[in-house]
């Protein structure tokens, strides 16, 4: 039951349909939000939902028969630990105060497309790692930020103050600038009544824009190839013992297998 259970589990058919079993589930909720269409099929569309979540809770079912007597191996993986919660979350009741939830959590099912694909994993991975070092980045930033955004007040207030009249909108009006979302017309205004105001804008830009936005990029790029080297490295791992028996052990069976076959073919000539 248990060698059963590993050979599914591992078996390409059986990861690539739990990803199509995800993308129907998908494309299921995403017709759920048609007044039009639910209003016709919505018995349809609860059928779908709890032949969806039978099919999650026996994937975690196989997963966890996989491993045993060792349970503790299917937790220590932070992504099966991320579908558990999922689907435990859908096995709330979709009723009174519970059922906004479970809405929700039929959605946080779509999630699971991040587990299912190991590149969409790697993505997470160095995103999640990336989470410290930017921590640095985001504090240069913020002092780039509060440098230009009392400069902006100072200089600017009285004769822009929709942008400019505190420290709180001008910190509002410099992100948006960093954004490049219509950061000229801001400049323009200023320029009416202070031709070199241009500086101020254009030195942000490049500080703000180009140069720190780069700096995030460098950041992720940096643990991206981290990521990908402790991937390559978990992947060229020595085996452990019973990995190794287990291996043994199917050799054995399949050498068992092919010497009653040759046998039997003796035994016919």
């Amino acid at each position: 039951m248990v060698d059963l259970a590993r050979k599914i589990s591992e078996a390409r058919w059986f990861q690539w349909g739990i990803i199509g079993v995800i993308s129907l589930n998908a494309v299921v909720i995403g017709l759920d939000t048609s007044a039009t269409l639910r209003a016709g099929f919505h018995d349809v569309f609860e059928l779908a939902n709890q032949v969806f979540l039978g099919i999650f809770v026996l994937e975690v079912i196989v997963k966890l028969v996989a491993v045993h007597p060792r349970p503790s191996r299917y937790f220590r993986d932070g992504w099966n630990l991320f579908d558990f919660t999922i689907v435990a979350i859908s096995l709330l009741p979709a009723t009174g105060e519970l059922a906004t939830l479970a809405r929700l959590a039929r959605l946080l099912r779509v999630l699971r497309l991040v587990s299912a694909l190991p590149e969409l994993r790697l993505i997470v991975t160095t995103l999640v790692r990336s989470v410290p070092s930017m921590f640095n980045v985001i504090c240069l930033m913020s002092i780039i930020f509060y440098i230009y955004a009392v400069a902006g007040y100072h200089l600017f207030h009285e004769i822009d103050p929709t942008h400019w009249s505190t420290l709180g909108i001008s910190l509002i009006t410099l992100f948006r600038i960093v954004t490049l979302e219509d950061w000229t017309d801001v400049m323009y205004a200023a320029m009416d009544h202070h031709w070199w105001a241009w500086a101020y804008f254009v030195s942000f830009v490049v500080v703000g824009t180009f140069v720190v936005i780069n700096l995030f990029i460098a950041v992720v790029l940096n643990n991206l190839d981290e990521a990908k080297a402790e991937r390559l490295a978990a992947m060229t791992d020595t085996p452990s013992r019973e990995e190794l028996l287990r291996e043994l052990r199917a050799t054995r069976e399949s050498l068992a297998r092919l010497e009653r076959r040759l046998a039997g073919d003796d035994a016919v000539r």
